[in-house]
């Protein structure tokens, strides 16, 4: 049994104690803010790759 504050007998995500309900809610928080900053990126990266098309077609 895991005291609290453990995190597992080693470094990689399976061996930790996702049950518990402190490390639940912090990954759960942790994915939800990497989820929203992929998807920020992607609309950023979309926006300049058609905006620098746009600027191509007119300079032809």
């Amino acid at each position: 049994m895991l005291m609290h504050g453990e995190n597992g007998q080693g470094p990689f995500p399976w061996t930790l104690p996702l049950w518990q309900p402190d490390y639940a809610i912090f990954f759960g928080v942790l994915y939800a803010v990497l989820l929203v900053l992929a998807i920020g990126l992607t609309l950023v990266f979309a926006r300049a790759i058609k905006d620098a098309k746009k600027t191509e077609h007119e300079q032809h």
